[in-house]
């Protein structure tokens, strides 16, 4: 027989949440439901593999990671048993959404520090790299699958890196986001790209250039999710061998007017 532990502290050890502070404070507040009862006492013992859930509760640890599952429902990329690279990993959403179906190991690469979020950062499978500038960076082997959601900075000074560390014919799935694509000029208001047009040529200039340091385009989608300003952002899936074929280029016009429909 199981032995019975403190609710609060079952929550913890399950790894629903980081401290025993919280845990109180969820049961507390009525959002802890144990074999479908809702429990509010922190105290009270209950056996360790009891079923609990938590009202509310995200998928993600953040709003990357439902980004990334949209692209995946299109691209379907492979996940399972790969070792992947998740290039500007902020809180982590990307790497959840890897982790949550299969992935073998992450490398998680930030330039900032801390922003990894607790559930992340004490996975076994994910290798913390923060403070790490992603222009200069080197790893111990080459990784099967790329992702990538950078802010401040061109795709274009990310592509050298990531075709040095994906191994051949391996994947990259990167989040384009046109507001620091496209030029200060052509940027409106509260940071937002208001023309079709200039999500066209950034689209353009970033396939050529991905083709130019021998990433090849296989797809393109837009982000079913906007940024957190409100830009609407595109996901390119790329792979690393020389590219006999830049027919995706022709697709841009219809991916931009459709995002532009939905979103707009």
């Amino acid at each position: 027989m199981a032995k019975k532990k403190r609710l609060d502290l079952i929550l913890v050890e399950k790894g629903l949440v980081e401290s025993r502070e919280k845990a109180k404070r969820l049961i507390m507040a009525g959002k802890v439901i144990v074999e479908n009862e809702r429990i509010d006492k922190p105290g009270k013992m209950f056996d360790e593999n009891v079923n609990i859930r938590i009202k509310g509760a995200e998928k993600y640890v953040g709003r990357g990671g439902y980004k990334i599952e949209g692209a995946w429902n299109s691209f379907r990329f492979e996940i399972e048993n790969k070792i992947a690279c998740d290039i500007g990993a902020s809180t982590g959403g990307f790497t959840d959404f890897l982790l949550q179906n299969g992935v073998k190991k992450v490398y998680c690469i930030d330039v900032g520090y801390g922003q990894l979020h607790w559930k992340i950062r004490n996975d076994p499978r994910v290798v913390v790299m923060e403070r790490t500038n992603a222009r200069e960076l080197m790893l111990e082997e080459e990784v099967d699958l790329v992702v990538c959601d950078v802010s401040f900075i061109s795709l274009k000074k990310i592509f050298p890196t990531i075709k040095r560390i994906l191994r051949n014919k391996g994947v990259a799935v990167v989040l384009v986001k046109p507001q620091f694509e496209a030029g200060r000029e052509n940027v409106g208001k509260g940071g937002i790209v208001r023309s079709k047009d200039i999500h066209k040529k950034v689209l353009y200039d970033i396939i050529k250039n991905a083709i130019e340091v021998g990433l090849c385009p296989k797809n393109i989608d837009f982000s079913k999710i906007k940024g957190t300003d409100g830009n609407i952002e595109f996901f390119l899936e790329l792979v690393n061998e020389e590219c006999e074929d830049s027919s995706i280029i022709n697709k841009i016009e219809e991916v931009v007017n459709k995002a532009w429909e939905e979103l707009a």
